[in-house]
């Protein structure tokens, strides 16, 4: 399975650190060349680096996924330093954490605008190119938020929530092209942003998931790297929680 996606390329939004980070460095261990988006450019740069330090071939693009101008210059940048795009993961996304009575319009303009409208664009963009090659893998990185209403993040969980409809309806219409599109939820998640939320975020939501510990982001790169893989080519319209069994545990259990 190591080089199970040799021979292929990916594109990896909001790559330059955390869960994205760790989805691009498992599609390149598995044989992907990565251009690897961030809206940051030097972290970006930092895991094109560790991924070409795998021998891949690697190039790090700084866009605002929720800008139109910025989505079409990315892609430009990409099918010119690669071959061709296989695969593209959606994973950029932000989150304002407010109550829902004090979240400003421009706040919640922005997470919608990064987080689904960034969504749109970019597998807009794809799957045109996608659509000349007649295959092609896209993935949408979800939430708890797809399933559970999270209170003080009313705009993220609605932006998550629409990802799952929209991943639903962009695979009805792209099969005919033989392009597949699923959508990865990740659980809860030790990560750098997640370290800040709870003084001790590993231990609380080990003992709340049912396997007894958090997620990492290679738990959620193998999820991706099988979607964008020939063994998943039956499967679209999906989403796959990879969250340890945190959301399917009943609120009400009496553990």
């Amino acid at each position: 399975m190591a080089q199970a996606l040799g021979g292929k390329t990916a594109l990896v939004t909001g790559a330059g650190k955390g869960v994205g980070r760790g989805i691009a460095l498992e599609l390149a261990r598995r044989g992907c060349d990565v251009a690897v988006n961030d809206l940051v450019a030097a972290d970006a740069e930092s895991t094109a680096a560790e991924i070409a330090g795998m021998g891949r071939v690697s190039l790090a693009v700084r866009a605002d996924v929720g800008v139109a101008a910025d989505v079409d210059a990315m892609f430009a940048k990409v099918l010119a330093g690669l071959p061709r795009l296989d695969i593209l993961v959606n994973n950029a996304g932000i989150q304002t954490w407010k109550p829902l009575l004090e979240v400003e319009e421009e706040e919640w303009d922005r997470v919608i605008r990064v987080n689904l409208k960034g969504c749109f664009l970019c597998t807009q963009r794809a799957a045109r190119h996608m659509k000349d090659l007649g295959s092609g893998r896209i993935i949408n990185i979800g939430s708890g938020s797809n399933k559970v209403a999270f209170p003080k993040l009313v705009a993220y969980t609605a932006s998550k929530g629409a990802i799952e409809m929209f991943t639903k309806v962009a695979a009805l219409e792209l099969a005919s092209s033989g392009i597949t599109v699923n959508c990865v939820a990740p659980g809860a998640v030790l990560v750098e942003r997640t370290k800040q939320e709870l003084p001790d975020y590993a231990g609380t939501f080990s003992r709340l998931t049912p396997l007894g510990r958090v997620g990492v982001p290679a738990d959620i790169g193998r999820a991706v790297a099988f979607l964008a893989s020939d063994e998943a080519e039956f499967i679209t319209g999906q989403t796959v929680w990879v969250d340890g069994g945190l959301f399917t545990r009943p609120a009400w259990s009496a553990e």
